[in-house]
C-alpha cells in the first residue's frame, strides 16, 4: 500500500512564496508520475502541476505557469512544488498524487491512483 504524505501549507501574504512537500512511502518500487491539484471549497479539482517518474518532463496549469515549479527526487519518490508570487486566487487544499508511468493525460485527476490527505494554503491580502 503506498501512502501519500504532503506537508509545507499554511498562511503566506499574497506575493509571498512558499514550498509543498510531498513523499510517497510503501510500495514504492515502481517510480510514479506524481502531481499536484488543488481545490478550493465548492469548486473542482484543478490541476496544479506534473512531473515525470525522471524528473524531465513537467507541466504546468495555466494559472500557475511561470510562478509554480515541480521537482522531485526519485531515488526518494518525493516532489515538491515551489510556489511564487501567491494570489488570493492560489487559496486552496493543495494534493498530491502518484499514478502509473504511462498513463493518460497527466492532467485528469482520474489518472492518479494515490493521493494524499492535502495540505491547505491560505493567502492573505
Amino acid at each position: 500500500q503506498v501512502h501519500v504524505r504532503e506537508s509545507g501549507g499554511g498562511p503566506v501574504q499574497a506575493g509571498g512564496s512558499l514550498r509543498l512537500s510531498c513523499t510517497a512511502s510503501g510500495g514504492t518500487q515502481i517510480t510514479y508520475d506524481m502531481g499536484w491539484f488543488r481545490q478550493s471549497p465548492g469548486e473542482q479539482r484543478e490541476f496544479v502541476a506534473y512531473v515525470d517518474g525522471s524528473g524531465s518532463s513537467t507541466f504546468y496549469g495555466r494559472s500557475v505557469k511561470g510562478r509554480f515549479t515541480i521537482s522531485r527526487d526519485s531515488a526518494k519518490n518525493t516532489v515538491t512544488l515551489q510556489m511564487t508570487d501567491l494570489k488570493s486566487d492560489d487559496a486552496a487544499v493543495y494534493y498530491c498524487a502518484l499514478r502509473l508511468p504511462g498513463g493518460a493525460s497527466g492532467i485528469l485527476p482520474s489518472s492518479y491512483t494515490y493521493w494524499g490527505q492535502g495540505t491547505q494554503v491560505t493567502v492573505s491580502s
